[in-house]
C-alpha cells in the first residue's frame, strides 16, 4: 500500500473572510497536488478565522452549507482529499468543527471538537459528544480531533484501539503553550502508534499569538516534517508499512490491562 503524501497548510488566512480563505485554501490545494499530495489539512477555524468573537454566530454555517460546496469541489478539481475546519451551526447550537473532503468531492467525515479551551471557546460553541469519528482514505483510516482535544492521552488512546491509523488535528495553539507541538503531540503518536498530524495557525490574531510549528510525527515519535513560525506548506508522508512494523515491534496496546483502569471512568 502506497504511503498517504499529506500536506499541512500552516497559516491564519484573513479573520473575518470566508471568501479570502477559501481563496487560500484553493492556491495550497494546487501546490499540495503539484507536489504529489492526496490530503491536505488546515488549521483550527481556517475557514473564518478563531479571534473572531461575535462574528462566530454570523459566520457558522451547515456541513453541507455552501463553503463545504466549494471546498468539495476545490478537492475534486485538484484530486486530493482536503480536512477544513469552520464553525459548524447546528440549528441553535454552533460547534468548532473539522470536515474531511474525499478527492472526489464527497463529504466523508465531520467531528465537533469535544474538549473546548478556555473562555472564548465555552462562550461562543457547543462542546461535541462523539469522541471517535473517523473516515477511510487511500487504506487507512483517517481520525478527526481538534487541538486541546489530542492533550487528553485517553482521547487519542480511544482512536488507536478503534484503528486509526493517521489521526488530524487541526489547532490553534498559542504561546505560551509550544511544548504541545514540540512534545506532546510527538508523544502521543509513539505511545498510541499511529501518525499525528498537527497543523496550527501562525501570528498575532486579537489577544492569542498563534506559535506555528505544525508536524507531522510518525509512530516512533519523530516528527517527519515540522514548520517554523510563518505561513508555509509542509510535506511529509504516512505510511502504512512502517506503521504496520512499528505496532508488531511496539508492545503499548498489546500489553494493556483495561481491568486495572476502571477509574479512569
Amino acid at each position: 500500500m502506497p504511503s498517504l503524501r499529506t500536506a499541512l497548510l500552516q497559516s491564519s488566512g484573513r479573520p473575518g473572510s470566508v471568501a479570502a480563505n477559501l481563496k487560500a485554501l484553493d492556491e495550497a490545494a494546487a501546490r499540495a497536488a503539484a507536489a504529489g499530495a492526496r490530503l491536505l489539512v488546515t488549521p483550527e477555524m481556517f475557514l473564518t478565522g478563531y479571534a473572531i468573537g461575535a462574528d462566530v454566530p454570523r459566520l457558522a454555517e451547515p456541513a453541507d452549507g455552501e463553503a463545504a460546496d466549494t471546498v468539495a469541489e476545490i478537492a475534486a478539481r485538484h484530486g486530493l482529499a482536503v480536512a477544513y475546519a469552520y464553525p459548524e451551526r447546528d440549528g441553535e447550537d454552533v460547534f468548532n468543527a473539522v470536515q474531511l473532503i474525499g478527492a472526489d468531492g464527497t463529504r466523508l467525515a465531520n467531528y465537533r471538537k469535544t474538549h473546548l479551551f478556555g473562555c472564548f471557546e465555552r462562550d461562543h460553541f457547543t462542546p461535541g459528544e462523539q469522541a471517535v469519528v473517523q473516515a477511510e482514505l487511500d487504506g487507512l483510516t483517517v481520525g478527526l480531533m481538534i487541538c486541546y482535544d489530542v492533550e487528553f492521552p485517553e482521547n487519542v488512546r480511544a482512536h488507536a484501539l478503534a484503528g486509526t491509523d493517521l489521526l488530524l488535528v487541526p489547532t490553534a495553539q498559542m504561546h505560551p503553550f509550544q511544548f504541545v507541538a514540540e512534545s506532546v503531540v510527538p508523544v502521543r503518536a509513539f505511545e498510541s502508534q499511529m501518525y499525528v498530524a498537527y497543523v496550527n495557525r501562525v501570528g498575532q490574531e486579537g489577544e492569542f499569538e498563534f506559535v506555528g510549528l505544525s508536524t507531522l510525527a510518525g509512530p516512533d515519535g519523530v516528527a517527519r516534517a515540522r514548520a517554523g513560525r510563518g505561513d508555509e506548506l509542509v510535506f511529509a508522508d504516512a505510511d502504512p508499512e512502517f506503521l504496520a512494523a512499528s505496532r508488531e515491534a511496539n508492545p503499548y496496546l498489546r500489553d494493556r490491562r483495561p481491568g486495572l483502569y476502571a477509574s479512569l471512568i
